[in-house]
């Protein structure tokens, strides 16, 4: 009952933040500007818990999230621009191939471990953006052009589901066999519980969200480029989860509402935005090694429900 509570709390919380901005939009009072900056906040979102379950939740050390992001950003596209599908549909194409190409991925190169399972995601993520290079269908390395069809609603709706599927899951039988299998693989495999089969399902589940964000991402732009998807993009989503606490869901979604802000606001310092964007990271890392909440839930900080757990 008192899980039902919060849960409903903040449901409420996030559907008032929806209609306000929307109604600010509609009124004319955020610019093109804000909403862009937005958008690129939810897709930041949802591509930091989707590599939170991943990575915080089942232990699985991955840097190729931006090869399936680019899957969703592309198929999305194809389907618009070339099929003249509805946007919905093109985002569900994406996000399905992206989780196709996450089981064909996850399959085998989950049988792997620690470095040698970060050099199979990323050489998968290089292949990906390779192929995109080489298919003149897509514009090849020139880019494609999209249409903008991304807005407030399909990036709200997107980290919405996100948000509750993941942590609905995370709370769960099968969440909790993931997270046993972070803490001690040989141990959980010892208990009877199924390793590969919940790591390529983490794996799965990880990629169709990252699809969901980059069909978004390929239409809040007008062209997408397969230099945008390289090995340095996977890094920054990495950042992201890191940065908010290796197995925190509320900290990997502060850690991408503050890098977005201060990604966007260091706009105006182009010579030196990215230093000034990397010593903010050092001292963060410096003073809050374990990251902004650590393992910790923000509701464990204002004592709602039980302490520990997976709860947002």
């Amino acid at each position: 009952m008192k899980k039902s509570k919060v849960f409903w709390g903040y449901a409420i919380i996030a559907l008032v933040i929806y209609i306000v901005v929307q109604a600010l939009i509609s009124f004319g009072m955020v610019n093109m500007h804000y909403q862009n900056m937005l958008i690129t906040m939810c897709i930041n979102v949802m591509l930091a818990v989707s590599l939170h379950l991943v990575i915080g939740v089942t232990g699985q050390f991955s840097i190729g999230h931006a090869g399936f992001l680019a899957i969703g950003a592309y198929i999305s596209a194809i389907f618009t621009m070339k099929l003249g599908m509805p946007f919905p549909v093109a985002i569900l194409a994406g996000a399905l191939a992206a989780m196709l190409a996450g089981l064909v991925v996850g399959i085998p190169s989950l049988r792997l471990r620690g470095d040698y399972l970060a050099i199979a995601t990323l050489g998968f993520a290089e292949i990906i953006r390779i192929i995109f290079v080489n298919v003149d269908y897509v514009g090849g390395a020139a880019g494609m052009q999209v249409t903008h069809l991304s807005t407030w609603t399909y990036a709200f709706i997107g980290v919405a589901i996100t948000i509750i599927i993941i942590s609905n899951f995370t709370n769960s039988r099968h969440g909790r066999a993931c997270i046993s299998i972070r803490e001690d693989e040989i141990a959980a495999d010892a208990m009877g519980i199924n390793t590969t089969y919940y790591k390529v399902a983490a794996f799965a589940i990880g990629s169709f969200f990252a699809g969901i964000a980059g069909a978004i991402y390929a239409h809040n732009f007008y062209i997408i480029q397969p230099t945008a998807f390289g090995f340095l993009k996977s890094f920054d989503i990495l950042i992201l989860v890191v940065l908010g606490g290796l197995g925190s869901l509320s900290g990997a979604v502060i850690a991408a509402i503050f890098l977005t802000f201060i990604s966007t606001y260091l706009q105006a310092f182009p010579e030196t935005r990215m230093i000034i964007y990397s010593l903010v990271l050092i001292l963060v890392m410096l003073y809050r090694p374990t990251g902004l909440l650590g393992t910790k839930e923000i509701t464990d900080l204002f004592k709602f429900g039980k302490r520990g757990g997976t709860k947002i």
